[in-house]
């Protein structure tokens, strides 16, 4: 299971260190990596995404429009990256200019997959994200009975 908050930084050529103790918790030395929704990037482990893939594919139409602007935003430019012996994937710069990447990252292990932001846009979307998060845990709250 992916978890842990970690920041990082990208080196000159796009490449970005994966953390050790995430690192540790990927399957294999590839990771897919592709466009998410918040301006940020996800990325999965090769098994996950071809099950992601797969559904998305299965359940959808090409003739339906909202099927192909999901494949085309989230499908298409996914790319997979080793980890290197270093411990670094080559993010290309078509996924860095989508999430805004320059510097300053910050990685999420959210369970099955990893969530690669922006440090500005990541505070930015907490800041701007707090209220809905105080309401989700109080109904979260109830529903846990804690």
């Amino acid at each position: 299971m992916l978890t842990g908050e970690y920041r990082n930084s990208l080196d000159e050529k796009g490449r970005l260190l994966i953390p050790a103790r995430l690192r540790a918790q990927v399957e294999g030395s590839t990771l897919v990596v592709t466009r998410g929704v918040e301006s940020c990037l996800w990325a999965f482990m090769p098994e996950q995404w071809a099950t992601i893939a797969s559904r998305l594919s299965d359940s959808t139409s090409l003739f339906q429009k909202r099927a192909r602007i999901l494949k085309r935003r989230i499908i298409a430019p996914a790319q997979e990256l080793e980890i290197d012996k270093a411990g670094r994937i080559n993010l290309p710069a078509t996924l860095r200019e989508y999430g805004s990447l320059d510097k300053d990252v910050v990685l999420l292990g959210l369970e099955d997959y990893i969530e690669i932001w922006d440090e500005g846009l990541y505070r930015n979307d907490m800041d701007e994200n707090e209220d809905e998060f105080l309401s989700a845990a109080e109904e979260l709250g109830k529903i846990l009975s804690l």
